[in-house]
C-alpha cells in the first residue's frame, strides 16, 4: 500500500480513518478539502487546484483523503491509486457526524481542512450530505468501474468495519465516530 484513496460522503469518517491510517502506516496524508479551499471558505480557482491535486497525486506515497472526482486529476488519481477505501455508510449516520463534528469544534479549524476555514452550521452542506446516497453514490459507483483487478478495494459500511481494519493494522488505533 503506496497510494490510497479514501472516499465517501463528508461525515462517514473517512478523514479520521485517513489520519489514523497514515498514523499507522507512516504513508503522508493529503487532505483535497485543505488543497481545495481558501480562508473564508472561497473555492479555488479550478485550474490551480487541480495542478496542486495532479502534483499531490504525481508523489510516491500518499493517502489522499476526499473525493472531487470531476475535478482534472479525478481519473489520474484513480489510475495511481493501489488501494482504495469506500465509506458506503447509510445518511443518517453521516448527518450525525456533521452534527458531532460542529458541536466538538465549532468555530475552530479541523486538522484536514484549510486555514481559515472554521467549521459552522451550513444548511447547503446538510443538503448535500442528506442527498449524497442520491446524487453522489452513482457517481462513485461509476468512478470505481474504472478499477483495475491489481487495485485493492476495500467497501466499508459502517466505522465498526473500519475500526476493525484499523485495529489489526496497529493495536493503538482510535475508534472512528467516538
Amino acid at each position: 500500500m503506496r497510494r490510497v484513496l479514501v472516499l465517501g460522503s463528508s461525515g462517514s469518517g473517512k478523514s479520521t480513518f485517513a489520519r489514523q491510517l497514515s498514523q499507522a502506516t507512516g504513508l503522508p496524508m493529503v487532505s483535497i478539502d485543505a488543497l481545495y479551499w481558501r480562508p473564508g471558505w472561497q473555492p479555488s480557482e479550478t485550474a490551480g487546484f487541480t495542478q496542486q491535486m495532479i502534483e499531490a497525486a504525481q508523489q510516491p506515497a500518499w493517502i489522499m483523503d476526499g473525493n472531487y472526482l470531476n475535478h482534472g486529476a479525478g481519473q489520474l488519481r484513480r489510475t495511481l491509486a493501489d488501494t482504495i477505501f469506500w465509506f458506503d455508510l447509510p445518511r443518517w449516520v453521516c448527518v450525525a457526524g456533521i452534527l458531532s463534528r460542529i458541536i466538538r469544534s465549532h468555530g475552530q479549524v479541523r486538522p484536514e481542512m484549510a486555514e481559515g476555514c472554521p467549521e459552522r452550521i451550513d444548511l447547503a452542506f446538510f443538503r448535500y450530505v442528506w442527498t449524497y446516497r442520491a446524487q453522489q453514490r452513482p457517481k462513485l459507483l461509476a468512478f470505481f468501474e474504472g478499477l483495475r483487478p491489481d487495485q485493492t478495494f476495500v467497501r466499508f459500511a459502517s466505522r465498526g468495519e473500519a475500526n476493525h481494519y484499523l485495529a489489526g493494522r496497529s493495536p493503538a488505533a482510535v475508534t472512528i465516530g467516538a
